[in-house]
């Protein structure tokens, strides 16, 4: 009588384990969102090329870019050395609900906020300006493009404005490591 007291509440137990397992929704698939932060995830490393800019105090100097996934894998840090100059602006990537965005710490005393939109290739994620905190006295960056052309080539765009005039600039990298 005794083993049974014991028997019938671990049958209850395994079978309401078991109709539990039946019922869990499956996993939701990654949103675009996601896809973009994953595909941005892996340039992961350091990158060099040549800045190309039309009007830009940059242009034809050459770039030293370093992506780093850090916050247990909750952030990629963007950070650029470009010759002659003495700061290295930090971007920060990171999905916020349903969105990646980006905030750019600019040397220009600001940090805007852009919006991302995947492409329907998955190669390229198109940041849009959302709103930015600080002094726009200077300028502000406005607009970035990524596009990953393979493991060891992605390409980036910026876009600053000074008042209402878009400087661009635009970086061809290739992986060093």
């Amino acid at each position: 009588m005794k083993s049974r007291r014991f028997i019938l509440p671990a049958v209850l137990m395994l079978v309401s384990t078991l109709t539990f397992a039946q019922v869990q929704a499956p996993a939701a698939p990654p949103s675009d969102a996601q896809k973009s932060f994953d595909k941005l995830k892996t340039l992961a490393g350091s990158w060099t090329g040549v800045v190309a800019g039309t009007g830009s105090e940059v242009d034809g100097k050459s770039v030293q870019l370093s992506l780093r996934v850090t916050s247990l894998g909750n952030a990629l840090m963007h950070e650029m050395r470009v010759e002659g100059r003495p700061d290295d602006p930090i971007t920060m990537l990171y999905l916020d609900g349903d969105r990646l965005l980006l905030t750019h710490y600019c040397d220009a005393g600001n940090r805007p906020r852009m919006v991302a939109k995947a492409s329907p290739d998955g190669k390229t994620v198109d940041f849009e300006f959302l709103d930015i905190s600080g002094d726009t006295h200077y300028g502000h960056m406005h607009h970035a493009t990524f596009t990953v052309l393979d493991a060891n080539h992605h390409i980036e765009d910026w876009t600053f404005m000074e008042g209402d005039n878009p400087v661009q600039v635009h970086f061809d990298l290739q992986r060093t490591k």
